[in-house]
C-alpha cells in the first residue's frame, strides 16, 4: 500500500477518504441518534437530480447537486416535521422523483455522460485535487456549525420537547441538520457513490453507539472508524484490483458484524 502512495491519484484518494470519514462521523452520529436514516437516503437519491441538472446545464455536476440536495433536504424535512402521517410515503415519492429527474436531464443532454457511473457507485481513485479542496471547505463548514450549535443540536437529538421548553428553534435546527446531511451526501458521492452513501454515513456511528454514550465521543470514534475502514478498503482494493467504494463499504459492514457479535457475546 505504501508504494502506491507515490501516485498522486492514491494520495488524493487517501485525503478524500479521510475528509469524507470525518464528515460522515460527525453528521452520521446525528443521523443515527435521530433515526433519520430513511430521510437521509431520500436526500442522497434525490441528489441524483442535481447531477443530471448539472450535465444538462453544462456545469460541474457536484456544484449543481449542492443546491438541489439542500432543496430536497428542506422539502423532506418540512414534510417529516409537519406531516407525521404518511411522511415516509411522501419522502419515498420525492426520492423517486429526484432520481427520475436526473435521468431525464441526462437524456436531454447531447452527447454521452462518460463518468456518470462514478456518481452512482463512486470513484475515489478519480477524485481530482479541486474536489478535495471543496471537501475541505465543506468539512470546515460542518465542523464549525456543529461546534457552535453543539448543545442545541444535542438537546434536539435526545429530547425534542425539552428543547422546545428551552425555547430552542427546533424546526430551524432540524432543517439545518438535514442541510448538513445534504452537504455530507454531496461530499461522499464521489467516494462511494449515491447508492452506498448511506452505508458510510450510518455504519461507523452505529458501531460507535455500542461503545460510547456521549455524542461528541460518538463523533470522534465514528470518524476514526471511517478513516480505518477507508484505509483498509483502499489497501484491499489496490492489492486485489477491486472497486474501491464497494470494498470500503464491505469492510465497514464486516466491522459492524464484529461489533454486533462483540456486543452480544463478549461485552455481556
Amino acid at each position: 500500500m505504501f508504494e502506491a502512495l507515490q501516485f498522486e491519484f492514491m494520495r488524493n484518494a487517501l485525503f478524500a477518504g479521510v475528509l469524507v470519514s470525518i464528515a460522515c462521523g460527525i453528521i452520521g452520529s446525528y443521523v443515527v441518534v435521530n433515526r433519520t436514516v430513511f430521510i437521509s437516503g431520500g436526500i442522497a437519491h434525490a441528489a441524483y437530480g442535481g447531477i443530471g441538472l448539472g450535465y444538462f446545464l453544462g456545469v460541474d455536476p457536484i456544484m449543481a447537486a449542492i443546491p438541489f440536495s439542500l432543496a430536497a433536504a428542506l422539502i423532506m424535512g418540512l414534510i417529516q416535521h409537519r406531516t407525521r402521517q404518511h411522511a415516509d410515503t411522501l419522502i419515498g415519492v420525492l426520492w423517486a422523483i429526484g432520481m427520475a429527474l436526473g435521468i431525464i436531464f441526462i437524456d436531454l443532454t447531447p452527447g454521452y455522460a462518460a463518468d456518470l457511473m462514478s456518481y452512482l457507485f463512486g470513484s475515489i481513485l478519480a477524485v481530482p485535487r479541486s474536489s478535495i479542496l471543496m471537501m475541505l471547505v465543506m468539512n470546515i463548514i460542518i465542523i464549525l456549525t456543529v461546534y457552535f450549535l453543539y448543545h442545541p443540536l444535542q438537546a434536539l437529538s435526545f429530547d425534542e420537547e425539552y428543547a422546545r421548553v428551552l425555547s430552542i428553534p427546533v424546526e430551524s435546527l432540524y432543517l439545518l441538520q438535514l442541510g448538513l446531511t445534504a452537504l455530507t451526501v454531496v461530499l461522499t458521492m464521489r467516494v462511494v457513490g449515491l447508492i452506498m452513501v448511506i452505508a458510510l454515513l450510518t455504519i461507523p456511528p452505529a458501531i460507535s453507539r455500542q461503545f460510547v454514550t456521549k455524542l461528541h465521543h460518538m463523533m470522534v470514534l465514528s470518524s476514526g472508524l471511517g478513516v480505518g475502514f477507508t484505509l483498509i478498503g483502499l489497501a484491499i482494493s489496490y492489492h486485489f484490483n477491486l472497486t474501491s467504494g464497494a470494498t470500503i463499504i464491505l469492510v465497514a459492514g464486516v466491522g459492524f458484524l464484529f461489533a454486533l457479535l462483540y456486543g452480544r457475546y463478549v461485552k455481556k
